[in-house]
């Protein structure tokens, strides 16, 4: 790859957060320059010093502890060529649904201007309620890229449709979205 590829990484407080670590490592080991912005959620069950160590770059998580004078999220908006939310909660999913800006992420969502492909992640039936399939048909409407969710069993430990896609078939859609060869 000649020129590194920008992608911003988004994780929610999905307990299949600590696979969105494996996709950061994943990417930058082929060269992709990755930048992380995690929920307040997120923060709960993987710590941003570990997204920190494996991109080698700041990870954001507050609208409010940012080092510069500048707005960081919308910062971090105009560098992505790609935005990605893995996993992406019901919740996060209905923000951008609706253009719900209240936090590091959906804000930094809302003021993207790149592609946009978030890899659902949560209970069957969750995902299979009618708000969240209302949401999910208003973002391919707009162009939003999915990845997943698949069938599977889930850690609350039903089964179904509202697994997180692996890591591996994430960074295969991020290739082919950036137009990277594997």
């Amino acid at each position: 790859m000649s020129e590194a590829k920008h992608v911003v990484l988004g994780v929610t407080g999905g307990i299949a957060a600590y696979k969105a670590a494996d996709l950061v490592s994943k990417l930058t080991s082929k060269g992709v320059d990755v930048r992380v912005v995690m929920t307040q959620a997120a923060t709960e069950l993987v710590t941003p010093r570990t997204f920190q160590t494996l991109s080698r770059n700041n990870v954001l998580t507050s609208l409010w502890d940012t080092p510069d004078w500048k707005p960081e999220h919308v910062a971090l908006s105009n560098w992505a060529d790609l935005m990605v939310v893995a996993p992406c909660t019901a919740n996060t999913l209905a923000k951008i649904a609706c253009g719900i800006g209240d936090d590091a992420l959906s804000t930094c969502v809302i003021a993207n201007q790149a592609p946009l492909l978030v890899a659902p992640a949560m209970n069957p039936a969750m995902w299979n309620n009618p708000a969240v399939q209302n949401n999910v048909a208003i973002l391919k409407q707009r162009g939003v890229h999915f990845a997943g969710p698949v069938c599977g069993h889930v850690a609350c430990g039903a089964d179904g449709t509202g697994r997180m896609v692996e890591p591996s078939e994430i960074m295969e859609k991020i290739f082919e979205l950036l137009n990277i060869e594997k």
